[in-house]
C-alpha cells in the first residue's frame, strides 16, 4: 500500500438509496481508518448507517422518495425517473454549500447520482472522483443506447423543459457541459463493481474508470444465517430493497419450491407484501422482510434475483448460480450481462411462473460449466483490489 499522504478532509455525497449508499461504505470505512477525517452528505434516513463508518454524516433535506417508499412513488416513464434528481440537486445545493462553509474539503467523492457534488468541486477547484455503484458509459454509449432512449421524450415539450433547466442550472454554477456530459461522464471514476459485469468492457475508457470490484468488508454487523440440518439446497430469494411489491411474483416462487425435497428457501419480501398475501407456506419457506443477504449467499447453491448491482456482484463473489429476474434500471442490462456470462438465466417477471423458476433454476445448479464460470469469474474478482485498491487510488489523487 502507499505510503499515507498528510491527512486530508474527503467529503462524499450521496442520495438515500441503499443500493448507491452500501457500496461505498467500506471505502469510507477504510480512509477513516487511515487517518483522514471524512464527511459525508446525506439525508437523515440513512445517517446511522454512515455514522457506523466513523465518517460525519451532513444532513441535508432531500425531496426524492425514501428509501423504503412504494416504488410506485418514481413513476413510470423515463422523465418520471430523472426529473427528481434534477429536483432535488436544485435544491439541496444551497443547502450544501451552507453546510461546508468555511470547511472546504481537499478532495470530493460522489455517488453518480449526486448532481451537487460536481458542482461544489467545480466550486471549491478541487479533485472530484466519482463511485459508480453500476456499469459505466463505454465508447459508443451515446449512439448504442442514450439516443434511442431519449429519442422521443427529447421531442416533447417536458423533455425540452428538463433539459433547458438542467443546462440553466449548470450554467448558474459556472459549467458549460451540455447536462448529459455532465451527468454520464465524470472526469475520474471507481467502479465498484466488477469489470465482468461491464457490458462492453473493452470500450470503457480506462484513463477515466477503474474497475474495483465488489467493496464488500465486515458484514458481520448486519446478522448471521445457518443453513438448516438436514438441507441439501438453499435457494436465495431477494428483489432488493426497492423494488419488492411483487406478491405473485413471490406466491410463485413459493409454489415452485415449497415442500421440494431437500431445498430450503429464504424467501424476503420486504416491506410492502404481506406475508399473509402468500397464501400457505410450506415448513421449508422461510419468509423474512430483509436477510442478510451476503451470509445467506456464502451457503446458498442458488439465488433469484433483480439483477441489481449490488445483488448481481454478491452472487458472483460467492459464485452462486442466478436466475435473474428484472425489475428496473440498470437491471436489466445486469441480468443480461449475466446470462452472457454463462452463470444465470434471464426471466421477465411477467414469464416467471412456478414452472419456469423450477426448471431454470435446477438446471442451473446441476450444470458443470455454470459452476467453471463461476469459479473462474470468482478468482478475476479477487484481483480487482475492492476496498483497499479503491482507498489506494484516491490516496494517489490527494498526492496528484
Amino acid at each position: 500500500m502507499p505510503t499515507t499522504p498528510h491527512p486530508a478532509h474527503i467529503a462524499m455525497f450521496s442520495i438515500a438509496a441503499h443500493g448507491h449508499v452500501n457500496p461505498t461504505l467500506e471505502v469510507i470505512r477504510e480512509l477513516v481508518a487511515r487517518g483522514h477525517r471524512v464527511t459525508y452528505a446525506i439525508p437523515p434516513a440513512l445517517a446511522d448507517k454512515v455514522a457506523e463508518t466513523g465518517a460525519e454524516p451532513v444532513l441535508y433535506r432531500t425531496t426524492l422518495p425514501a428509501p423504503d417508499d412504494d416504488p410506485s412513488a418514481w413513476g413510470t416513464t423515463l422523465l418520471d425517473n430523472v426529473e427528481p434528481f434534477l429536483d432535488d440537486a436544485i435544491q439541496a445545493l444551497p443547502q450544501l454549500i451552507e453546510a461546508y462553509e468555511g470547511d472546504e474539503p481537499d478532495l470530493v467523492l460522489h455517488d453518480t447520482a449526486s448532481y451537487p457534488a460536481r458542482v461544489l468541486a467545480h466550486r471549491w477547484n478541487v479533485p472530484v472522483i466519482s463511485l459508480a455503484p453500476h456499469y459505466v458509459a463505454w465508447k459508443g454509449y451515446e449512439e448504442e443506447v442514450a439516443e434511442p432512449l431519449w429519442a422521443e421524450p427529447r421531442k416533447t415539450e417536458r423533455g425540452q423543459a428538463y433539459y433547458a433547466r438542467f443546462a440553466a442550472w449548470l450554467a448558474e454554477n459556472g459549467i458549460s457541459e451540455h447536462p448529459d456530459r455532465f451527468a454520464g461522464y465524470p472526469t475520474r471514476s471507481l467502479v465498484m463493481v466488477p469489470r465482468a459485469l461491464q457490458p462492453n468492457a473493452d470500450r470503457v475508457d480506462d484513463t477515466v474508470h477503474t474497475f474495483v470490484g465488489a467493496c464488500q468488508g465486515d458484514r458481520t454487523a448486519q446478522g448471521d444465517w445457518h443453513r438448516p440440518a438436514g438441507t441439501d439446497k438453499v435457494l436465495l430469494v431477494s428483489l432488493g430493497s426497492s423494488f419488492t411489491k411483487q406478491p405473485a411474483f413471490y406466491r410463485a416462487c413459493v409454489e415452485a419450491f415449497g415442500g421440494l425435497p431437500g431445498w430450503h428457501m429464504v424467501l424476503q419480501i420486504g416491506r410492502h407484501v404481506d406475508p399473509a398475501e402468500l397464501g400457505t407456506v410450506p415448513d421449508n419457506v422461510e419468509v423474512r422482510d430483509w436477510v442478510p443477504q451476503l451470509a445467506i449467499l456464502k451457503q446458498a447453491d442458488a439465488f433469484i434475483t433483480h439483477a441489481g448491482a449490488g445483488g448481481s456482484q454478491e452472487g458472483l463473489a460467492t459464485a452462486t448460480p442466478m436466475v435473474a429476474v428484472p425489475q428496473a434500471a440498470d437491471q436489466f442490462g445486469n441480468a443480461a450481462t449475466l446470462e452472457s456470462l454463462g452463470v444465470a438465466r434471464q426471466l421477465p417477471t411477467e414469464e416467471a411462473t412456478a414452472e419456469a423458476l423450477r426448471e431454470a433454476v435446477l438446471a442451473l445448479v446441476d450444470d458443470p460449466e455454470v459452476a467453471r464460470r463461476l469459479s473462474e469469474i470468482q478468482a478475476q474478482m479477487a484481483q480487482e483490489g475492492g476496498t483497499r485498491r479503491a482507498a489506494d487510488l484516491i490516496e494517489a489523487e490527494l498526492r496528484g
